[in-house]
């Protein structure tokens, strides 16, 4: 779709280009370099018959040097405890994650499909870039790539809300902030077919329970705007058996199931790990 277009670094995620319709193609810097001498995508090797110019030829130094004038020894930790750490304009503090309730009763604000990436979930790119030490700003580009108007819902839904998705939910970059914007904008639990290992764990550290369908084809009966209820999670999560979802709108029941260790269920019922290590748990 659109025009091709080629990047040198791995992210090639719908829109990341800046442009919604590119199609970006992940390619060596030689590729690159040689697409924009000659204007298409070719072998670099073939520079000699197309511009007259040899493949360069590079030989690496037998040692690395390493340039350490510009380093600094940590202080002694009395003295850096005195040190005042200051933040800039646009730096703000990880926002407090309160515990998981008891029982979650929340609508679908998003039902995505298979693989969606955690660039999707929380974009990069240099509008978003600027305020990845700003959760409040970030948040607003949650989910924008795939619904632009998620992160306006999702701060309307005062009792928070959930996310439903198909196979891979959160494949891609292992970025933490794909869990962190959308838990500050409400979100309590993804419910999805299957999750990427890192984004699950991601999930997990910051309180947000990930839950799998026992029988996947359930996914597709949930629709947007369903009211879903989960009950008695404290005492069904650590015992580890299925947890039955209720759809109040349709008037229908899922099971589900989570996979969560002992200490992992602890973090999820703390809201994350950092709140359960202040509160020393």
């Amino acid at each position: 779709v659109g025009h091709n277009s080629l990047r040198t670094f791995p992210r090639n995620f719908p829109g990341r280009s800046g442009t919604r319709e590119d199609s970006v193609w992940l390619c060596s810097p030689e590729t690159a370099a040689a697409a924009a001498l000659t204007g298409e995508i070719i072998d670099p090797g073939d520079l000699a018959d197309k511009l007259g110019m040899a493949y360069p030829s590079l030989a690496l130094p037998e040692r690395a040097s390493v340039d350490t004038e510009m380093m600094e020894a940590p202080l002694p930790p009395d003295e850096a405890r005195r040190e005042e750490l200051v933040k800039g304009p646009n730096i703000t503090a990880l926002p407090d994650f309160p515990p998981l309730p008891d029982r979650i009763e929340a609508p679908v604000l998003l039902a995505v499909g298979d693989d969606v990436s955690t660039d999707e979930i929380s974009p990069a790119g240099a509008k978003a870039l600027p305020y990845r030490s700003n959760v409040d700003k970030l948040a607003d580009f949650t989910f924008t790539v795939i619904d632009a108007d998620y992160p306006a819902r999702a701060r309307s839904a005062s009792e928070g809300h959930i996310v439903v998705g198909g196979k891979n939910y959160g494949q891609g970059s292992s970025r933490e902030h794909a869990a962190i914007t959308p838990r500050h904008l409400g979100l309590r639990a993804v419910l999805a077919t299957s999750f990427a290992r890192i984004h699950w764990q991601n999930l997990v550290n910051f309180g947000i329970l990930p839950l799998e369908f026992a029988r996947p084809d359930d996914r597709e009966r949930i629709d947007v705007g369903d009211v879903l209820a989960l009950d008695d999670l404290r005492a069904t999560l650590p015992s580890g058996s299925e947890i039955t979802v209720r759809n109040t709108t349709k008037d229908e029941t899922y099971a589900v199931q989570h996979q969560l260790s002992p200490r992992q269920v602890d973090d999820v019922l703390a809201g994350g790990v950092i709140p359960r290590l202040a509160r020393g748990g």
